[in-house]
């Protein structure tokens, strides 16, 4: 666990915590369904904090890390995130002219993937992408990337600031696609953001959500929580200067539904999903979950 003290290490989430109470922020390692019956609060990583308050901090987090965020997936994955995200791609198998809502875009990895997916497998001009994410640095960084490309000049790309739990400027069945990597964790209420991926896709579209999962095997799972635990907080302060972002990202993953009760949150939204629902990827790290709107 890690206490206030520590969190507040980081300027950004710092600037987001203070003025609060302990007593509204105290530690929590209980599963996070344990209080799904109380809605004015929720978890930021191991604390209880009021829900109308994660997503300021959740905001400071990636303000802090977003200009290391890649350096710091390779460093912490050891590389392995790219090949999760081109089987992510290739598992969409996206059709010629789809529309995708690539939502908590960031720097444009699935973007680029699904693009990249479009010209060389499809032969495909006219498919485009609408990248969302809450956090206007984090998307910053997706702009700068795409700057120069024939897919920004070509109209192929759109960027947004914008709520995934709240798509108000979208219209209903609207998109072909929806895809969200490494970010539904972060967000307040999981089951709000599925059910606006499923009002905004069109009947027969598809929504995927890529995200860390659970390591089942004892042996495995405890490798993994050392190397979580001990790691990737250290790579945070030496790569990125900010270990507190990091172990609040590392603890989110621990407080995200197991891959068999995300599986059903998608199926409560009202999507279709064949088999179990997901395809676990490394043991577990992660796992790509896939529902359809029929």
């Amino acid at each position: 666990m890690i206490s206030i003290a520590r969190v507040v290490r980081s300027p950004a989430i710092a600037r987001a915590v203070r003025g609060l109470s302990v007593s509204a922020v105290h530690r929590d390692q209980q599963p996070a369904r344990d209080n799904a019956h109380d809605e004015s609060t929720t978890h930021f990583g191991f604390k209880t904090v009021p829900s109308d308050m994660k997503e300021s901090l959740v905001r400071g987090v990636f303000s802090s890390v977003a200009s290391s965020y890649d350096v710091m997936n390779d460093a912490m994955s050891m590389g392995v995130h790219r090949l999760w995200k081109d089987h992510f791609i290739r598992k969409m198998a996206p059709q010629p002219g789809a529309k995708l809502l690539d939502v908590a875009g960031g720097t444009g990895d699935i973007t680029q993937r699904f693009l990249e997916y479009q010209d060389r497998v499809n032969g495909d001009s006219t498919s485009s992408v609408h990248m969302l994410d809450i956090n206007p640095e984090m998307l910053a960084e997706g702009e700068r990337r795409f700057a120069d490309s024939a897919w920004v000049h070509d109209g192929r790309i759109a960027f947004t600031v914008g709520n995934a739990e709240h798509l108000e400027s979208i219209p209903d069945e609207t998109f072909d696609a929806y895809s969200i990597a490494f970010g539904i964790r972060n967000c307040t209420r999981p089951e709000q953001v599925v059910r606006e991926a499923y009002r905004v896709l069109k009947p027969g579209g598809r929504f995927m959500c890529l995200e860390f999962s659970r390591v089942e095997n004892p042996v495995l799972a405890a490798i993994y929580d050392f190397h979580s635990f001990n790691v990737i907080p250290r790579l945070g302060e030496a790569i990125a200067g900010d270990r507190a972002s990091y172990e609040y990202l590392v603890e989110s993953i621990r407080k995200f539904p197991a891959q068999n009760e995300f599986a059903q949150i998608i199926r409560d939204a009202g999507f279709t999903t064949i088999g179990k629902g997901y395809e676990n990827l490394t043991f577990g790290t992660v796992a790509i979950h896939t529902g359809y709107k029929f």
